[in-house]
């Protein structure tokens, strides 16, 4: 478990704008605006969640339905199986794949 309140008022991370909110900071993007990855969680948890997040999830899901509808897929030959763990496990270099249009 990540303790989110804690990641998004770190000093190190956020530097002196840790205490407020600032949207200049993104500008550049995400990666620009920390010094670290994996330290800006959008949709939180609790009373303060993210009243977009279901939209989000029901989108992408949609997303998925409709590639999965219209394409089949297969391993591509460059794809290199290399489990890694970061918080949970994950392929290390991506899952290459191949689209087939049904």
């Amino acid at each position: 478990m990540v303790p989110t309140i804690f990641v998004h008022h770190d000093r190190e991370i956020w530097e002196e704008y840790a205490e407020e909110f600032k949207l200049e900071r993104f500008l550049e993007g995400i990666a620009k605006a920390t010094k670290k990855q994996l330290s800006f969680f959008p949709f939180g948890e609790g009373s303060r969640i993210c009243i977009g997040n279901s939209f989000a999830m029901t989108e992408a899901k949609m997303a998925i339905a409709l590639i999965l509808i219209n394409f089949s897929f297969e391993f591509s030959p460059s794809y290199t199986h290399a489990p890694s763990f970061i918080f949970t496990l994950r392929p290390q270099y991506g899952v290459h794949l191949v689209l087939h249009k049904i």
